[in-house]
């Protein structure tokens, strides 16, 4: 079958669209979609699928493509030059969101994946540090009271005044005053010790 009987029903649809026919541009756009996806979804990597698709490149530069229609500035000889203008397009379209989405891509990365050394250091504790946190924590759990053990436990763990309060059911005033009880017996402990 010769391309230009193939074509007929599209020189047709195309001839309805510059007539502003809404229904030929969505009967285009069922014939023209699976081509044009097909061509983004061969050149999309797997760290550019997390930001886009084929479906949001095709739709926009269809988009532009019935803005241009309505604004008289797209004319087509036939459904050969209609084609090639899309493909075109959308190739067009997809590099600019592979370049708007290229940063954020290599900046990205899992957060099981350990930092690499362009990063900024974290400053982590020494042995020594980690031994006298060690015994900072034993001395703090052994002079509070076992009752108050778990308050001391999640403000450890980070958690804050509030969020400690709604998981022990006492009022935020108590957990800080338990808290502050805890911290001056500590200091008075520590002057003992010097």
């Amino acid at each position: 079958m010769s391309s230009t009987t193939h074509d007929a029903p599209l020189e047709q649809l195309i001839e309805r669209l510059k007539q502003g026919d809404v229904t030929a541009a969505e009967q285009l756009l069922v014939a023209f979609e699976p081509q044009l996806r097909l061509l983004v979804r061969r050149q999309l990597s797997p760290d550019m699928q997390a930001k886009f698709d084929s479906v949001d490149v095709v739709q926009s530069v269809w988009a532009d493509l019935l803005d241009g229609f309505r604004d008289g500035r797209w004319q087509f000889r036939d459904a050969q030059q209609l084609r090639a203008f899309l493909l075109r397009a959308t190739q067009n379209r997809f590099i600019d969101q592979v370049r708007k989405h290229r940063q954020a891509s290599r900046l990205e990365r899992p957060l099981d994946q350990p930092s690499t050394s362009d990063e900024p250091a974290v400053a982590r504790p020494s042995p020594t540090e980690n031994v006298r946190a060690a015994e900072m924590w034993d001395r703090l759990v052994a002079l509070c009271p076992e009752q108050h053990r778990w308050l001391l436990e999640l403000k450890r763990q980070g958690f804050s005044l509030a969020e400690i309060a709604a998981r022990t059911g006492l009022h935020e005033s108590s957990v800080r005053r338990i808290l502050y009880d805890l911290a001056r017996r500590f200091a008075l402990d520590e002057s003992d010790l010097s």
